[in-house]
Parts: C-alpha cells; sequence; structure tokens
C-alpha cells in the first residue's frame, strides 16, 4: 500500500468522524443537489458507494433535476439530492449491469463518441504515469497530440485490445443508464483550436444519437474544463446542460452549463466518498487555498501532508 493510500485511510475516517460532513448534509447543503462522478469502479466498489449514498441521499436521475430546473420547479426536488456520473465510458463500465438491474440505481454515463464502439484508445492510457498525464494537459492540443505520438498513440488508430464499451454494451445498457456526451476524443478543449472544439462538442452529440438512438441532452466537459466559448458553443449545439468538475453543490441559481461535481475516486472509501459528497473536502481545499495566498509560510508546512493525501490523478482514467 502506497503512503498516499495509507494516509487517505488515516485521514478521511478522521474527518468522517468530526460530524461536519454530516452537518453539510443534513443542515447545510440539504436542499441543494450534489453530483458526483467516477469512473471505472469496480462491481464491489460501486456496490459500497452506492449503498453508503442512497442511506443518506435520495438518488435522482440528472434528467429528473434538469427537468425541475427547465420547468422552475427546482424547490420540489427531494432534501438531499444526489446525482451519479461516470465519465468516458469505460470497457469495465459493462461490469455494472446486474447491480444496476439489481439497485435500479439511476446512473449517467457520459460518453467518448469516437472511442466507444471502436478499438481506439483513450490518450492517456499511453502516458507512463499520472504526472505525464496531466503535464499532457496542459499543453496546447497540436503539442499533445506531438507528443503522444512518442507513446504510439494516434487518435483514429484502431489497436488490437479495446478499453471502451462497445455497441453491444451500450445496447445492453440502454434500460439502464441514461447515456450523454463527453466529447468525440477527450481534448482538452481550452487547448484546441475553436474549429476543432467546435466539432468535438456538436459531432458527439450527432453521432450519438445518430448511431445509437439515444437522446443527448447533457455535455459533460473532458476534464471539467471549458471555456466561455466552450459553454457558448455548447448552448449552440443543442445542449440543454453541460457540467464541469468545478466542486461544490449545485443550489436552484447555478448555470445549467457550469453544473458543479465532486469528483470521487473509483477506489475510495466510504468515509472518503462521504466527506467529499458533502462538500467538506471542498471546502478545505479552498481553505488551502487562502492559506496559500495570505500565509505562504503556513501553507508550506501543511502542504507535504495535504498533497500525499490527495490522491493523484489515476493513469487508467479520465474526467
Amino acid at each position: 500500500m502506497s503512503l498516499s493510500q495509507q494516509l487517505r485511510k488515516i485521514i478521511f475516517p478522521s474527518l468522517y468522524y468530526t460530524g461536519i460532513p454530516f452537518l453539510l448534509r443534513e443542515v447545510v447543503e440539504r436542499n441543494k443537489t450534489t453530483i458526483v462522478v467516477f469512473h471505472a469502479p469496480s462491481p464491489d466498489a460501486a456496490r459500497g458507494h452506492f449503498e453508503a449514498l442512497r442511506k443518506r441521499y435520495n438518488i435522482i436521475p440528472l434528467a429528473d433535476y434538469l427537468r425541475a430546473r427547465v420547468d422552475g420547479r427546482a424547490r420540489k426536488l427531494p432534501p438531499k439530492s444526489l446525482i451519479i456520473t461516470m465519465d468516458d465510458g469505460h470497457r469495465s463500465n459493462a461490469q455494472l449491469k446486474s447491480l444496476l438491474q439489481e439497485m435500479e440505481m439511476p446512473v449517467t454515463i457520459f460518453l467518448c463518441s469516437g472511442i466507444v464502439g471502436t478499438h481506439r484508445h483513450f490518450w492517456w492510457l499511453h502516458t507512463r504515469s499520472p504526472s505525464e498525464a496531466e503535464a499532457c494537459k496542459q499543453m496546447t492540443d497540436a503539442e499533445r497530440l506531438e507528443f503522444l505520438l512518442s507513446r504510439d498513440y494516434r487518435p483514429e488508430q484502431e489497436y488490437p485490445d479495446r478499453q471502451a464499451l462497445s455497441k453491444s454494451e451500450i445496447e445492453e445498457l440502454k434500460p439502464l443508464v441514461d447515456f450523454q456526451a463527453h466529447s468525440v476524443s477527450h481534448p482538452i478543449l481550452p487547448a484546441c483550436a475553436d474549429e476543432k472544439a467546435e466539432r468535438e462538442i456538436q459531432r458527439c452529440k450527432t453521432d450519438l444519437e445518430r448511431l445509437y438512438g439515444l437522446k443527448i441532452e447533457a455535455f459533460a466537459f473532458p476534464n471539467g474544463d471549458c471555456s466561455e466559448h466552450d459553454i457558448v458553443m455548447t448552448r449552440n449545439a443543442g445542449y440543454r446542460c453541460a457540467l464541469t468538475t468545478d466542486t461544490g453543490i449545485n443550489d436552484i441559481d447555478v448555470d445549467l452549463f457550469r453544473l458543479r461535481r465532486i469528483s470521487v475516486p473509483d477506489d475510495a472509501s466510504v468515509s472518503e466518498l462521504l466527506v467529499k459528497a458533502s462538500g467538506f473536502w471542498g471546502r478545505l481545499k479552498w481553505a488551502r487555498g487562502l492559506l496559500k495566498q495570505f500565509l505562504p509560510g503556513a501553507e508550506s508546512r501543511e502542504a507535504t501532508a495535504y498533497d500525499t493525501a490527495t490522491p493523484k490523478p489515476q493513469a487508467t482514467i479520465g474526467a
């Protein structure tokens, strides 16, 4: 077990038993809507997460939330509403079929239309480490693609192995899962030329509707990143809402094209899940940012422990 994993097993139970997550969930954020995002949880991990969330929240479909917001009925949503999402359309998502049937759990999976149904790859799985994947996200799109050539990644290449859901798996899951859009190839949209960003947004919707007969209303920005122009293009493409990975809980006034989501590691413990879903961890990160801004010396003394306990981006998943 890595040092990070060991610290997570210590820190998150400690934070959970302060009672602050309970106070935030039951009082402060009670009349708001939480959206969590996973990527490729195992069936056992998903069961534990779903059971813990169902005991404490009212799980609702994304479509119900969107309908209530559009119709002006957001105040009538159940208290402690929570939406479960997953990004990318990983092949292993198909293993959740029996669990979703058993628990009747509403889940939205955001698909990369140019990768699902093919043997094309997710680009970050060709990087050699999480830090290298993160470095790629800071490049321009052209720089990222050029670098990935050295890692044997080409967006249009069909590889021997399959990493994403197949067309037949999507068809089997359609009665159980709300499939929505996550771009064509999962670039970092603000790093793209406008023409490519627009194509990634528009084509994803049209491809998923044409090839799979899906009703596409929601777009999840790849890696949660978006510019003002990306938001405008998403509106113009005919989507009714868009989701970021900006941390926070959604009140009735939040912009439907800037919905906030809380990222949860697929291997999170129940205590880590509940601390993060409550918004407590996000508040700690916000406080750390203030500490760094106004008391840089004090912040540096806390940084090592905080950074070690914070799960690093997983090389096996995107966002």
